[in-house]
């Protein structure tokens, strides 16, 4: 039995790490995070190697290859900590149009995602903990009108996928972010390598995406999807995390001797190690879930969700540790990856909401046990 990345799609994933090895160095990161704004020359290559096209198909400009490869270069992306709307566009914009929108908003929308002309973003929350009626954000008779907030890389967007109350119901509709309807507003972010902003619409024009009244659930299904291929991200980000731990610990120097000798700096090694380990072996059961379209997806999502950002927190925190007072300087690299893991725990909803909804899909899953 296969629990691996098969040799092509690991080949593709090595491709993208040396691609990101040249073009996106921490110094590059770090540009991104002092106020460089967007990086468009990175992203247009990141679109010129083909990878934001993995998963859309061919006859809208993308390469038609599966999730298992963007999963594969989904860690790349986190090991690099990449400052690119990566998440936005691909996980949830695409795969929002893709799944749920008519061929004309696909052939309108997918290709430009594809090709780096357009970069997407997913609206939903509205500044409190998101649930099925506090939703807010009207959209009727093709018009939009409320505040959405904060939203990821929605300073840089060129389209939205928001959701959004019609009627008694709610609906996911698909927003031009370039007509006078609309308003930005920049936000503070623990993050600045991926932004955040307010997008509020007056009257802005927009059009369904899927059915009236699906939006819940369509919605649901996407923060499961996108779900996994974060991650993916988080494990990368992790992975990366211990090994600039592991290799400080054997170049400092205390004592006379190596750090790594001293047995505190061992166990929380170790334990970093653990946690990754265990995410990864979650976020593998949530690529075999995603690329076949099993029924356990909502599940094997929700524990990948729980057990990568765990993970990366952790291992993101215990590398500063490892770093000494060091680790806690503007100079070192820690803090990046800090900025991240933190970041990431949130994008897809926080990590309490997550732990409801693994519960909860577990439950359920057991019921016919249970009777």
């Amino acid at each position: 039995m296969q629990f691996d990345f098969n040799e092509q799609q690991n080949e593709f994933r090595q491709e993208a790490r040396r691609f990101l090895a040249a073009e996106c160095s921490t110094d590059r990161v770090r540009k991104a995070l002092e106020g460089g704004g967007f990086d468009r020359q990175l992203w247009q290559g990141v679109a010129e190697m083909g990878f934001l096209g993995i998963a859309i198909p061919e006859e809208h400009g993308g390469l038609g290859l599966g999730y298992l490869e963007l999963c594969a270069v989904a860690e790349e992306f986190g090991r690099a900590i990449a400052p690119l709307p990566i998440l936005s566009s691909v996980y949830l914009a695409a795969e929002a149009i893709k799944t749920f929108g008519t061929p004309e908003q696909q052939s309108e929308w997918l290709p430009k995602i594809a090709a780096g002309a357009a970069i997407g973003c997913l609206a939903s929350s509205e500044g409190e903990r998101l649930t099925e009626k506090s939703v807010r954000v009207a959209f009727a008779n093709g018009a939009l009108n409320g505040t959405k907030a904060p939203v990821l890389d929605g300073d840089i967007a060129d389209v939205a996928i928001v959701l959004a109350k019609e009627g008694d119901a709610l609906s996911l509709v698909l927003v031009d972010l370039s007509q006078d309807g609309v308003a930005r507003k920049a936000l503070e972010t623990v993050d600045p390598t991926r932004g955040q902003a307010s997008l509020t619409f007056a009257g802005a024009k927009a059009e369904r995406l899927g059915e009236r009244g699906d939006g819940w659930g369509n919605f649901q299904t996407l923060l499961d999807r996108a779900a996994v291929l974060v991650a993916f991200e988080q494990i990368g980000g992790a992975d990366r995390a211990l090994e600039m731990g592991r290799d400080y610990a054997l170049e400092r120097m205390a004592f006379g001797r190596q750090i790594g000798s001293f047995q505190a700096i061992k166990h929380m090694l170790a334990d970093m190690y653990v946690s990754a380990t265990l995410a990864r072996s979650n976020a593998y059961y949530g690529a075999w879930a995603l690329s076949t379209g099993a029924a356990e997806l909502p599940r094997a999502a929700a524990t990948a969700r729980v057990s990568s950002t765990n993970a990366f927190r952790h291992c993101a925190k215990n590398n500063i540790q490892v770093h000494g007072g060091m680790g806690f300087t503007w100079q070192m690299d820690c803090h990046l990856f800090y900025r991240r893991a933190n970041q990431l725990a949130l994008a897809l909803g926080s990590l309490p909401d997550w732990e409801e909804k693994l519960v909860m899909r577990l439950a359920a899953a057991n019921e016919p046990l249970a009777a």
